[in-house]
Parts: structure tokens; C-alpha cells; sequence
């Protein structure tokens, strides 16, 4: 049986806790909406997989793990998407840091039919109105949020709470991986 997973950065719990209250805050003002519940992550890829395919996962994510260098993240403001996304967008720096680890991730992993995020970000609300965007844009003030990216979530869709539980964590250790020698005869 397939089960949808994916793969995602998780900031700090300074920031997580941050997201949490701006959602919290957007939802007295407007109800629920989708994305309340989710964990601040920014999303590199999702993917369905069957639990036999797991491990082999995982270890492909152990080792290309820790061949990545940690980066620093700065989010500082806020962005929406034409399809109701509204969300926390990382600096420029920041995600000229971030995309080639993302493609890293999306190149090398051999997944069938994965959708892979190209504009790193940390959802607020998906799916809203023009009008409830517009709350949301005078409802919360932007401020400059700071994490060190030091490593990769795996998670998996929960079917009863449809949400995503973070199942293992991989560390970036950036190490260097030894130069392999070849012959030419």
C-alpha cells in the first residue's frame, strides 16, 4: 500500500512556536483554514511510497545527508502564492542557500512521480481568499526570523489527523566525501 511522505526543513522551536501563534492569531480573525494545524517546515519534496521502500530511503537520506553543510535561514517577510498561499518567504541569501540542497535532495533520490518545491517557504494558510489574505496582511507584522538548517525531516502523512509527522530527522554534518580514483587502464 502506498502512504504519503515527505521531506521538509523544520526550523527552530523559537520559530515554530512563532508560527504557531501567527496561526493561531489569523485563525480567531478568519476560522479555520488549511495548514492551521501544520508544523512550520518549509517542504522540499512529497512523494508515496510503499514501507518497503523505507529503508532504502532512509539510508540514501543518511548518506546524502551528511555530505550537506548547515546554512543559515533568515525568514523576513511575508508572500502569497495566485492559488491562496499565504507565507513566510526567506531572504534571498537564504534561498540561494537553500535550492541547491532542495535539489540536491529532489536529483539524487531515486522517487517516482515526486512533486519537489521550487520557492522555499514557511506556510501560513493555503487556500485563502482574496479577502482573508487581505486580513492576514494587516493582521500580522513581518519580523526577522533566524535558524540554523542543520538538517532534513522525513515525514509521513497521517490519515486520521491529515497531517505530516516528522518519522526521522537527518543530520548535516558536511563531511567531505574522499575523491575517488580512476584508472584509465
Amino acid at each position: 500500500m502506498l502512504e504519503t511522505f515527505s521531506l521538509a526543513f523544520i526550523p527552530d522551536d523559537t520559530i515554530v512556536i512563532k508560527v504557531k501563534q501567527m496561526k493561531e492569531l489569523l485563525a480567531q480573525e478568519i476560522g479555520w483554514f488549511h495548514s492551521k494545524n501544520a508544523l512550520a517546515h518549509i517542504t522540499v519534496c512529497e512523494f508515496k511510497m510503499d514501507i518497503n521502500g523505507l529503508k532504502q530511503l532512509q539510508s540514501q537520506l543518511t548518506n546524502l545527508a551528511k555530505t550537506i553543510q548547515p546554512v543559515s535561514v533568515t525568514l523576513a517577510t511575508f508572500g502569497t502564492y495566485p492559488n491562496g498561499a499565504f507565507f513566510l518567504s526567506p531572504t534571498l541569501d537564504s534561498k540561494e542557500n537553500l535550492k541547491p540542497i532542495m535539489k540536491s535532495f529532489t536529483s539524487r533520490l531515486k522517487i517516482k512521480n515526486m512533486y519537489k518545491s521550487n520557492d522555499p517557504h514557511v506556510s501560513i494558510a493555503r487556500k485563502l481568499n482574496t479577502n482573508q489574505i487581505s486580513i492576514a496582511e494587516q493582521l500580522l507584522v513581518p519580523e526577522i526570523l533566524s535558524f540554523l538548517c542543520q538538517s532534513i525531516a522525513l515525514r509521513k502523512l497521517d490519515m486520521q489527523k491529515k497531517q505530516f509527522e516528522i518519522i526521522a530527522t537527518f543530520p548535516f554534518t558536511g563531511e567531505v566525501q574522499p575523491a575517488v580514483q580512476t584508472s584509465l587502464f
